[in-house]
C-alpha cells in the first residue's frame, strides 16, 4: 500500500469506526480515544498523542469540526480546516484511526 493510500485509510467516519473499533474489540485491543482541535500542529499536540498511543494498543483521534474549532479560538480560526488538520492526524505513526 503506498503512504498516501494509508493516512487516507485511517480518516474515517463515524460508522466507518463504530465498525473498525468493534472489530479491534473482538480481537481484545484496548482502544484510547482523544481529541482535539489540532488546528496548528504543535510539539505540545504531538506529545500528547504519542503518550495516550502508550495507553493501548489502538489509538483514535478525535478532530473539532470546523465551527468548534471557531466557537473555541475565534473567528480567524480555524487556520487549518477539518480535512487538513485530520490528514494530519492521520499521517502520524501512532494514530490508528482518525475521525
Amino acid at each position: 500500500m503506498d503512504k498516501l493510500q494509508w493516512i487516507q485509510n485511517k480518516m474515517r467516519d463515524r460508522e466507518q469506526l463504530l465498525r473498525q473499533c468493534n472489530i479491534w474489540r473482538s480481537f481484545g485491543k484496548k482502544i484510547v480515544f482523544t481529541n482535539g482541535c489540532f488546528d496548528i500542529l504543535h510539539h505540545g499536540h504531538l506529545h500528547l498523542v504519542a503518550a495516550a498511543a502508550n495507553l493501548g494498543n489502538v489509538l483514535v483521534v478525535g478532530i473539532n469540526s470546523d465551527a468548534s474549532v471557531k466557537r473555541l479560538k475565534g473567528e480567524d480560526r480555524p487556520i487549518n480546516h477539518e480535512q487538513e488538520r485530520m490528514f494530519q492526524m492521520a499521517s502520524l505513526l501512532c494514530t490508528d484511526a482518525v475521525c
